[in-house]
């Protein structure tokens, strides 16, 4: 794996060109080693991406200076693990969101939140980590060790909101009763023997099942 080096100095003003390019070596994974200057992997998939960094400071009226890191084993090999030691910190970062993730299922659905709209607004947040996990995964070149625990959290998440569409059908099903998306489908017999009313039936009296 070869690496090459970018240092690049930008006007004062406007502010928003530094965090935007910022913003774009951090997209890419880049290692920080001083301020304004970044270290990063050669090759697919981070040429094109390189290429943009490269062309935004030009644009901003910055000088871009690209160079190729000597094939030093030990440098090579203290560039990697500075490289694997930030994909191992966004990895606890996405495990944790995955965390926050099945505690606002669980909340919603202890509010009895079980809406349409609420199903949709969590579909749309998981999708928001399929698509980080995917980010990180694509510049995670040396196998940083959360890895494997991010997608087995991943697919808990998936099925976590499996269950609470589950839920969400129940509830609309049944006129949007939440308790009895819960105890109905296994109560039915001895609600009615009870004398409790079944939705949209009158009461029959306790067991009228077996009077004359």
């Amino acid at each position: 794996m070869s690496w090459r080096v970018i240092t690049y100095r930008l006007p004062a003003e406007p502010s928003r060109h530094r965090v935007a390019i910022w913003r774009q070596l951090r997209r890419l994974g880049a290692v920080p080693l001083q301020q304004g200057t970044w270290a990063l992997p050669a090759g697919e998939p981070f040429d094109a991406g390189f290429a943009q960094v490269t062309g935004a400071i030009t644009a901003a009226g910055g000088q871009p200076v690209v160079l190729a890191v000597a094939e030093d084993q030990a440098s090579v090999a203290q560039l990697e693990g500075l490289f694997t030691a930030q994909r191992e910190a966004e990895w606890a970062e996405f495990i944790g969101d995955c965390g926050k993730y099945e505690a606002e299922l669980a909340g919603e659905v202890a509010k009895g939140k079980l809406t349409l709209a609420e199903l949709d607004e969590e579909e749309q947040s998981l999708d928001r980590l399929r698509r980080w996990y995917r980010a990180i995964r694509a510049r995670d070149l040396f196998g940083a060790p959360s890895g494997p625990d991010a997608e087995r959290r991943l697919k808990e998440c998936a099925e976590a909101l499996e269950r609470f569409a589950e839920q969400v059908y129940q509830a609309r099903e049944h006129g949007g009763t939440t308790s009895y998306g819960y105890w109905a489908l296994f109560a039915l017999v001895g609600a009615e023997s009870l004398g409790i009313p079944w939705p949209g039936r009158p009461a029959s009296p306790p067991c009228s099942r077996w009077m004359p």
